[in-house]
């Protein structure tokens, strides 16, 4: 099938994921490096808090809530953060991803303010505003930048972050580990230097496993590419922390390979969106794949990814077990992926790795350069004219 002006649709080659020099030639960013660098990141990213002084914000005692401040990949740190410390903590953490803080934010609270490039409309506002309601304050991204400025006027600790040129998403480990050593000098976690060890240990694992040298039948970041290629996905978390890498990854697949994606938490996804299992992208047609006319192009169906948290509820382990089964019954195609490792970060870092690399390699299947697409670029252009 050809786009206006003749240009074809790309279609998704399984064989090019085992091609080494094409993988290298068709990466000229280095994404699939960046996430086999994750384990790195995570080390620097906790030595930069620790010397930076994130745990002086315990120096004033608990706040009454954490607010964190950030968009994009930033926003998704504060997830992190929120799912890290559980339903547990004696401290909400609430997010913020927009230009205004909520009007009961005051002098009792501490806000983290987070921005990939330090120079964030929306990060700055938020932090300017929380200066200004004299609230306790936390900063983290890149150094000599306006919101390295902002800190440094109100007297807050800054964490510097490296970022990775053009690529926002893989500053998430730099976002994320200050807050939580923040989190930590707070006593609502206990993520200190043997869980981020712990965690980098388990993410250098998983970029061996996942390199492109691995063939595809052996290798899972492959074999997860593979699978979104097969439909629409559909990503469901079974914990709150695994609702975090299900939106992490849906993000990921738009920002790198342009591909749609639902995600939800579970038991709330069961409800609000359980009914596309019976809509008109759930159906196959079992003589589609034998037809020769593809003037219509390929049709959109569904796969069901569920993200498996071993910290899930137990009447939530009957839900996922009963979307398993009612997705099987339609025929949509299911797979279950299940964290690794016993700290709740650890756990996360797990599911979140695995998507990064499935998320590169779904677009070096199709053929895609996975860098950030160029519409992100232009609509960043646009909006600060």
């Amino acid at each position: 099938m050809s786009l206006p002006g003749g240009a074809s649709i790309p279609r998704f080659d399984p064989s090019r994921l085992d091609d080494q020099a094409y993988l290298s030639e068709a990466d000229p960013s280095g994404v699939l490096r960046s996430v086999a660098s994750s384990a790195a990141q995570v080390r620097t990213a906790y030595r930069a808090a620790v010397e930076a002084g994130a745990a002086r914000v315990s120096a004033q005692g608990r706040p009454r809530a954490l607010v964190v401040a950030g968009v994009g990949a930033a926003g998704i740190a504060g997830d992190v953060l929120d799912a890290v410390c559980g339903p547990g903590t004696p401290v909400p953490v609430v997010a913020v991803r927009g230009y205004r803080l909520p009007g009961w934010i005051g002098a009792a609270d501490l806000v983290m303010v987070l921005s990939f490039t330090g120079r964030g409309d929306e990060a700055l506002a938020a932090g300017a505003e929380a200066v200004r309601r004299g609230c306790s304050l936390l900063a983290v991204g890149p150094a000599d930048t306006p919101l390295s400025a902002l800190a440094a006027q109100a007297g807050a600790p800054f964490v510097p972050v490296e970022t990775v040129a053009g690529q926002p998403r893989a500053t998430m480990w730099g976002l994320a580990v200050p807050l939580l050593v923040a989190a930590s000098a707070l006593g609502l976690t206990d993520a200190g230097e043997a869980v981020f060890e712990s965690a980098a240990e388990r993410l250098e694992d998983i970029a061996h496993r996942c390199r492109p040298a691995s063939d595809s039948f052996i290798n899972p970041g492959k074999t997860l590419a593979m699978e979104l290629a097969d439909g629409v996905p559909v990503i469901w978390g079974s914990s709150p922390l695994a609702a975090v890498a299900a939106h992490r990854l849906a993000a990921q697949l738009a920002e790198h390979a342009g591909w749609p994606a639902l995600w939800g938490e579970l038991p709330e996804a069961a409800h609000d969106q359980a009914g596309v299992l019976d809509g008109p992208l759930a159906a196959r047609d079992i003589f589609e794949d034998f037809g020769d006319d593809e003037s219509s192009g390929p049709r959109a169906r569904l796969r069901l990814f569920l993200l498996r948290d071993s910290d899930e509820h137990a009447q939530v382990t009957e839900r996922r077990q009963a979307s398993l089964r009612l997705a099987q019954d339609r025929g949509v195609p299911a797979s279950e992926i299940a964290s690794e490792g016993v700290h709740p970060f650890e756990r996360l870092a797990s599911l979140v790795c695995l998507g990064d690399f499935a998320a590169a390699y779904l677009a070096l299947g199709y053929g895609l350069d996975p860098a950030p697409m160029s519409v992100i670029t232009e609509l960043r252009a646009r909006i600060s004219q």
